[in-house]
Formats: structure tokens, sequence, C-alpha cells
């Protein structure tokens, strides 16, 4: 976005409305929450649901289309190098990509043809592999990415973060070592999805607000399963009697994991630098003499908002967020989603990576251990396969524990993994999955104790 040299904020009414009207509507939009068929949600959720039952149908051959045309058309930019993409800012980011990315969506193509036609092996087409991140995955995401990525200016551009991050940066950088601001992007994910928290973790990390290390940390610890899935998952294993202690014990793990996990490695092994290389001053976050922290975050919101040149621009910035999540995340979604999915359908490697665990669940005392450590790794490949094998425990103990520890563990190749690889933030698999497993075994001591206060 075109912006001015920083310069006073102008005292005048136009900086104060430009600041206050577009960030109620971005609070009101993802950050207030509202009920939807008897479900708490938030007005994008609600956007992109209603977007989904216009479509209905249409929305797997809506996504295909999308996946298969960001590959042809990254393939022909890698291949010919044509000179009017090339020089323009925007499309050289989303279609001239790294090798890497290049198959990426090449297999997401691939797979998704396959699924929509429904040819080749029935383990790649079925409704628990690619039928699955094809016909249930991604037409949600592609509605929140519409809606979530037009309208993420509004938090973004217009000073909200600013003051936000001002005022909560007492609390967040003291306690998890991170900006204040980075609590939005929790409070979106927790009341709506976590998809929209990771989304405006990627910008934050592009536009040079978060460092590494920051944006490492927020988008694998921050990116909070919503209420809505968390009561999914709990009906699903027969304890929605259990809500209140379920979410306290989530709530209560999921802090725990937010304070150990980013202070060990990988975590605490990235750079504590901005996406060009430049370090955060120490100084950047200091409140200035005679300011209070009100004072100071308001005096920079109305500069933010004093850069704005034009609405149009603003404008332009949402539709190519739109674009570049659609077209750059949904095909690294389809790939990786669908590959997790059939290694855990058609392997016992999970059930082998979830062996060590049984002595950990017995010294917790936790009932049917050997049964509960076959779900303890799986739920790298999706969330919900925890509770799925679950539901056949006898014991509700075990189920708790179960239930509340894949909700906790958040990182999960079906959905939050692939958003995360396909987006800028600096993470790859094998971090990914180191990540996941020391969340599990931090989380687990503490919903285990929930547990026995509990039963």
């Amino acid at each position: 976005m075109k912006e001015r040299p920083a310069e006073p904020p102008k005292p005048g009414m136009r900086n104060v409305l430009m600041f206050i009207l577009p960030s109620l509507l971005g609070i009101f939009l993802f950050m207030t929450p509202v009920s939807y068929h008897g479900d708490l949600t938030i007005m994008i959720a609600v956007l992109a649901k209603s977007l989904q039952a216009v479509l209905a149908g249409a929305l797997p051959s809506i996504v295909t289309v999308l996946i298969v045309a960001s590959a042809v058309l990254s393939l022909l930019v890698t291949l010919f190098r044509p000179k009017p993409v090339l020089a323009h800012p925007f499309l050289n980011t989303l279609f001239n990509v790294s090798p890497v990315w290049l198959v990426s969506r090449l297999v997401g193509a691939t797979f998704v043809v396959l699924v929509y036609a429904q040819v080749g092996p029935e383990i790649l087409y079925g409704g628990d592999t690619g039928g699955l991140v094809l016909n249930d995955l991604l037409p949600v995401l592609f509605a929140v990415f519409v809606f979530a990525g037009l309208l993420l200016p509004l938090l973004l551009d217009f000073g909200l973060l600013e003051f936000i991050g001002t005022l909560l940066t007492g609390i967040m950088r003291p306690v998890f070592r991170l900006p204040g601001r980075s609590a939005v992007d929790c409070m979106a994910s927790w009341l709506g999805d976590g998809s929209v928290g990771i989304l405006l973790t990627s910008k934050q990390y592009e536009t040079r607000h978060y460092t590494q290390r920051e944006a490492a940390v927020i988008g694998t610890t921050f990116s909070a399963v919503s209420i809505t899935f968390s009561l999914v998952v709990l009906a699903q294993v027969r304890l929605e009697h259990l809500f209140l202690p379920f979410y306290f014990a989530v709530c209560l793990a999921g802090v725990a994991a937010a304070i150990v996990v980013p202070r060990l490695p990988p975590l605490s092994l990235k750079k504590d630098v901005f996406i060009n290389g430049e370090p955060r001053l120490p100084a950047s976050e200091a409140t200035p003499q005679g300011h209070s922290r009100l004072s100071h975050g308001y005096a920079l919101a109305l500069a933010r908002a004093n850069r704005i040149d034009s609405l149009g621009l603003v404008v332009r910035t949402g539709i190519h967020n739109a674009l570049d999540m659609v077209l750059g995340v949904l095909p690294v979604v389809m790939a990786f989603g669908t590959t997790a999915l059939i290694i855990a359908e058609t392997t016992p490697l999970f059930g082998w990576l979830g062996l060590p665990f049984v002595p950990l669940l017995e010294w917790l005392r936790i009932p049917e251990a050997a049964a509960a450590s076959q779900t303890m790794v799986v739920g790298f490949a999706d969330m919900f396969i925890p509770a799925i094998l679950a539901s056949s425990i006898e014991s509700e103990m075990t189920r708790f524990v179960i239930a509340a520890l894949s909700v906790t563990q958040l990182i999960y190749m079906s959905e939050v993994g692939a958003l995360l690889l396909g987006s800028k933030v600096p993470v790859n698999v094998a971090e990914l999955f180191v990540i996941f497993l020391l969340r599990t075994l931090v989380t687990l001591p503490v919903i285990a104790l929930v547990a026995h206060a509990v039963f």
C-alpha cells in the first residue's frame, strides 16, 4: 500500500474518524462474539457460512478450478518468465514461487483433480482422506479467506493494532515475549477461526510488525481453536455436560504451552529479525516520557491513520490478501492435508509414534493407557481423528483427556499446519512436528491434573 513519509498526525477530526470508525467495524467483524444458529462465533465466520450456503454444491468445483489455475499459472511463470508478471510486485510474489512451493501447488492440483473426478485409488478420494479435504475443509477455508482477506485491512491499516499493541505490551512482552498486538490474533482465533489468526499473523510478519521468532511463536501458539469447534470435539466423545471444566483445562494447558514451548528449540532458535533482516530496536515499544500507554497508543493510532492516502488502495490491499490466501494456500492444504490423512488411514505410523506415551499416561494414572496412546500423535494429521478414536474408549476420564489434548495440540496438517506452511510464517514441516510433540508433552500433565480433579 502506498504510504506517506512518517509525519506527526494532524490533530483534526479526519484522523480521529479514520482511526475510530474502521477500527470499530473491524472489532465488530473479527473480535465481537455473536450467536449464530445457537453457536458462539464472529461475524466473519457468519459471512463465510452465508457464502457457503449460497454457493453450496458449487464450492468444490470452484476450489478445484482455483487450485488448478494456481498450479498452471505458477508453472508457466516459472518456465517462461513473462516480463509483465515479473514486473508486477503482487503477481510476481503470487506466481513466481520457489521450487518447493511450485511442487506443492502441482501436487495439490493433481490431488484435487483426481479427488474431484474420483479417479485413481479410492484411498486418495475417500471420505476420510482427499474427499474430506476437498468437500469439507477447503470450501470452509475458501469462504473464510474471501471475507477475512477483504476485510483484514480494517484491523491492520487504520491504527487499531498500534493502539491495542501499546496497551497490552506490558502483559504480552514479559509473559510471552511477544508484542501486545499479538493478543488480537489470539482473540480472532479463539472467538472465530484459527485460519483468521494465521492470516493476520502472516500479514503482520510481511509488513514488518513481527520478527521471525514472533511470527513463528504466534502462528504455532496463538492460532487457537474456536469455542465452536471445541464443542464439536466434546460432542464426539459424549461429554457435552462437562464443557466448563473441559474448556478450563484447554485454556490452562494452552497458557502453559504458550509460556514454555517458545522458550525451547526450535522456536527459541528463531532469529529476532524482521522479514528484511533488520532487528527489532529495543526502544521501539518504549513509552515516551510524558506519555501514558493510553496516550502513546492513541498517538500511534492517529499516526497510522494519517498515512492512509486512498481508501481505494485499502480495498486493493484487501483483494490482494484474499487472492494471496485462496491461490497460495488452498493448493498447499490440499497437498499436505491429503498426504497426512492418507498416512494416518493406511499406515500404523502414528500408532507406533504414540507407543512411547504409554509409560507417561500410566504415570499420570490415565485409564486405558494403551488405547489412549494410539491417539497421542495421530492428531498431527487431523485434530478430529483422536476424538473419533476416543469415542470407543470406556473411561470418561480418558475421553476427557484425549479431547482436551487434541484441541491444545493445535498443529494439525489438514488445516493449521498446512496453512502455516502456505503462509509467509517462517516454519517448516519438521519444526511443526517437533512443536506438536512439545505441546503434547507440556499440556498433557496439565490436562491430566484437571481431569483428576473432575473425575
